[in-house]
């Protein structure tokens, strides 16, 4: 399952630079699947739109830091557990129930996004 982000979050930016697919953005950025991964050609997304790489997509959030559903991969095969949630001061970091993910299909993204 993916991670997101509540409205508890106090918009520190601490988690940002911690995940390593580059799956958070600052509220009102947008985003695209080439940002920090080896994506360099069209990519379906969950909801099976495809998208060209470098294709920005609209902010998931305008005021909030926000993490991208396709980018997430909650660390697995890179840490032991989501750097976002480690690092938040205030524990706005929490697992996404409509985003649910098997360890095999989290590695499986993340071999997609990191060739």
């Amino acid at each position: 399952m993916a991670i997101i982000i509540t409205d508890e979050c106090i918009n520190c930016g601490a988690c940002e630079p911690e995940c390593p697919n580059n799956a958070i953005y600052e509220g009102g950025v947008e985003w695209a699947m080439a940002d920090g991964t080896g994506v360099k050609t069209d990519y379906q997304l969950h909801d099976g739109k495809t998208v060209g790489s470098d294709e920005l997509q609209t902010p998931v959030s305008d005021d909030l830091y926000y993490i991208v559903v396709d980018k997430c991969t909650e660390c697995v095969g890179w840490h032991e557990e989501p750097q976002c949630a480690a690092v938040c001061p205030v524990d706005c970091c929490v697992p996404d129930p409509d985003h649910e993910e098997t360890e095999e299909q989290l590695l499986n993204k993340k071999s997609r996004m990191h060739l």
